[in-house]
C-alpha cells in the first residue's frame, strides 16, 4: 500500500490560514443533469401517481410489480419481522430504541398560556404534525439506526401517521430496517425509493398519502428532490458529507484517535476527518498509528480517499486557539478528548453533537446513546440543531382579548395601522375601543 498523503498543519506556521480555509471548502456544486432528471421525476409523479411510481421502481430498482399496492409492506409483516432477526439484534435495536426514546421525552413542549390583569388572554398552542415521511436508503446500505432516530421523536411529538419509504432494488430489503421500523412505531412502508419516493410523499398518489414533513437521509437525488419539492411539504434538512473534529490535548491513546477518524471517514470518499491536536509530537503519533491501522481496515480504500483528499491532522499552539478554530468549523460531531471536558465544552459555539472526554467514541452516538445522529453538518450547526422531538411539532399563537383589553390594544392598533396607511385594519381595531 502507497504511503498516505495526509495533510499535516500547523497554526504556528506561515499559509496556515490559507490552507485551513482551502479545507473548509465545502462548495458542492449541484449538477445540472442531476437536477433535470429529478424534477421531471418529481414532475411526473405528481401528474401520474401510481403509474409513474410503478414505472420509475422497475426501472431503477429492477422489480417486476404492477401496483403500488404491492410495494407496501404491512405490520404484519414488519412484526414477523422482527422476530426473525437474532436475538442480539432484536435486543441491541430494542435498547437502543429505549435510549432514544427516553432522551427525547425530555424535549416534549407544551402548549402555554398567560392571562394579562385586564382579562387578555395569550399563549402557544403545540400539536404535532399530522402526517410525516421518512426515507431510508436502501439496497447493499442498511440503516436501522437511521428509522429508529427518526421514527422515535416523530411518535414520541404524537405525529398520528409516519410513512415510511425504503427502496428495495431487486427485492434486496434489510430485516433489520424493517425490524426498526416495528419498534419505532411507523405506521405505513412502502418499498420504494429515490426522488419518486420523495415526490409521492410530498404530493401524494392514489396509493402513497401525502405528508406534511419529510425527514431522512438519501442520495443526491433525494437531496435534490427534497430541495425541490420543500415549500410543500417540510423537510429535515439538505445533508452534506460526514464530518468529526478530535479535539485532544495529547493524552489519549493514539489508536483510539485514529479509529474515531476512521469512523466517519469509512461513510464516504467526501466524509471529513480532521484532528485538532495541542501537542505535535502527539499529532504524529496519531499519524503513525492511522498507518499502522488503515491496512487492517475493510473499508480501508474510502477511508484512504476521504483522508487524502478531506482529512488533516492539525497542531495547534494552544487551547484558545483550537478551539477557534472549532468554532470556526461548526462540525457536525465534536469530540472534546481532553481534560475538563464538560468546561472545555461551554466554549463550544458551534457544533452539532458534542462527545466529552476520552471515553465518549462518537460511534455511541450514531447508534445508542441516545441523543439523536441527525445533525446539521457543512458548517450549517452555526445556526442549526440536531433533530429532535420540536421538528415533528408546529406552534399557533393564541389571543384572546377581553372587552378591556381590545380597548386598549384597539388604540395601539390604531395608531400603527394608520400609520402603514391600511386603514381597513385601523376601523377593525377602533370598532372594538370603548367610547
Amino acid at each position: 500500500m502507497s504511503a498516505l498523503k495526509l495533510r499535516l498543519l500547523n497554526t504556528r506556521v506561515d499559509g496556515f490560514t490559507a490552507d485551513f480555509e482551502r479545507l473548509l471548502d465545502r462548495a458542492h456544486a449541484i449538477d445540472p443533469k442531476i437536477e433535470t432528471t429529478v424534477r421531471d421525476i418529481v414532475a411526473d409523479v405528481r401528474a401520474r401517481g401510481d403509474a409513474a411510481v410503478v414505472e420509475y421502481t422497475r426501472r431503477f430498482d429492477r422489480r417486476e410489480v404492477a401496483s403500488v399496492a404491492e410495494l407496501e409492506v404491512s405490520r404484519a409483516r414488519l412484526r414477523e419481522v422482527s422476530r426473525a432477526v437474532t436475538k442480539e439484534q432484536y435486543e441491541a435495536l430494542a435498547n437502543a430504541a429505549e435510549r432514544i426514546r427516553a432522551y427525547h421525552e425530555r424535549q416534549r413542549t407544551d402548549s402555554w398560556t398567560y392571562t394579562e390583569p385586564d382579562g387578555t388572554l395569550l399563549g402557544q398552542q403545540v400539536t404535532a404534525l399530522e402526517r410525516v415521511g421518512l426515507y431510508v436508503p436502501g439496497g447493499k446500505a442498511a440503516y436501522p439506526s437511521s428509522v429508529l432516530m427518526n421514527a422515535i421523536p416523530a411518535k414520541v411529538a404524537e405525529v398520528p401517521e409516519l410513512v415510511m419509504v425504503v427502496p428495495a432494488p431487486e427485492g434486496t430489503l434489510s430485516e433489520m430496517v424493517l425490524a426498526a421500523a416495528y419498534l419505532g412505531g411507523v405506521d405505513r412502508v412502502f418499498t420504494i425509493g429515490g426522488a419518486q419516493a420523495i415526490a409521492a410523499l410530498a404530493y401524494g398518489t392514489q396509493t402513497v398519502p401525502q405528508v406534511d414533513k419529510i425527514v431522512g437521509p438519501g442520495n443526491v437525488y433525494v437531496a435534490t428532490a427534497k430541495r425541490l419539492v420543500y415549500g410543500v411539504v417540510d423537510i429535515d434538512m439538505i445533508a452534506g458529507p460526514s464530518e468529526i473534529v478530535v479535539l485532544c490535548d495529547g493524552r489519549t491513546d493514539p489508536e483510539w484517535i485514529a479509529m474515531d477518524l476512521f469512523s466517519q471517514a469509512e461513510h464516504d470518499e467526501d466524509a471529513q476527518s480532521i484532528l485538532i491536536s495541542l501537542d505535535e509530537a502527539f499529532t504524529l503519533k496519531v499519524l503513525a498509528a492511522i498507518e499502522k491501522l488503515l491496512p487492517g481496515m475493510e473499508r480501508r480504500e474510502i477511508i484512504r480517499a476521504s483522508l487524502e483528499s478531506r482529512g488533516a491532522l492539525i497542531t495547534a499552539g494552544s487551547l484558545d486557539e483550537a478551539l477557534q478554530l472549532v468554532n470556526r468549523i461548526a462540525p457536525e460531531h465534536l469530540e472534546l478528548s481532553v481534560e475538563n471536558a464538560a468546561e472545555t465544552a461551554k466554549r463550544v459555539r458551534h457544533a452539532g453533537a458534542i462527545f466529552l472526554g476520552r471515553y465518549t467514541a462518537e460511534a455511541v452516538g450514531d447508534y445508542c446513546a441516545g441523543p439523536n445522529h441527525v445533525l446539521p453538518t457543512s458548517g450549517t450547526a452555526r445556526f442549526s440543531s440536531p433533530l429532535g422531538v420540536y421538528d415533528f411539532q408546529k406552534r399557533t399563537s393564541l389571543i384572546q382579548c377581553s372587552a378591556d383589553g381590545a380597548s386598549v390594544l384597539g388604540k395601539t392598533a390604531s395608531v400603527l395601522a394608520r400609520g402603514e396607511g391600511l386603514t381597513a385594519h385601523a376601523r377593525s381595531a377602533e370598532y372594538r375601543i370603548k367610547k
